[in-house]
């Protein structure tokens, strides 16, 4: 497969609003670049075109691997993962009351939770810092649930 072009990075990084598809980490609070994560991931024949490539901080990247699908807490299914691309966020997920941890709303929202650890204890940790200094939860996701 051939590099992402500084071209495409930019659009994808514009599109993305600048912030992680995942967890909705924006940049400036994240140390490190965003990355471009392949939604369905190279090592399952996704490619390096504009329409699989999306922005994931390291976390989510890391732990999103070569996933395309999770399990399902309620229904016990194999689903597939959250693709930023295509769906929206609030519609398949939402923050807890304090704002700390987030909520699978939809069997995809709930399997993309367990399987990217959206709630690990140093995002968790993270996010209640950026709630007292008052930069989180971002103002266009739901609010809670």
């Amino acid at each position: 497969m051939s590099p992402v072009s500084d071209e495409v990075r930019a659009r994808v990084r514009d599109h993305a609003g600048d912030r992680c598809g995942y967890c909705h980490s924006p940049q400036k609070y994240v140390l490190g670049p965003l990355e471009i994560d392949h939604i369905i991931p190279q090592a399952r024949g996704g490619a390096d075109d504009e329409d699989n490539l999306w922005l994931a901080c390291r976390l989510c990247n890391s732990f999103k691997g070569a996933q395309t699908h999770g399990l399902d807490s309620v229904t016990s299914r194999r689903v597939r993962l959250f693709n930023p691309r295509q769906q929206r966020w609030t519609e398949h997920f939402a923050w807890n009351e304090d704002g700390t941890r987030i909520i699978g709303l939809t069997a995809c929202g709930r399997a993309t939770v367990l399987a990217l650890q959206l709630n690990n204890v140093i995002a968790v940790m993270v996010r209640r810092e950026w709630v007292a200094a008052g930069w989180h939860p971002p103002a266009d996701d739901s609010s809670s649930s």
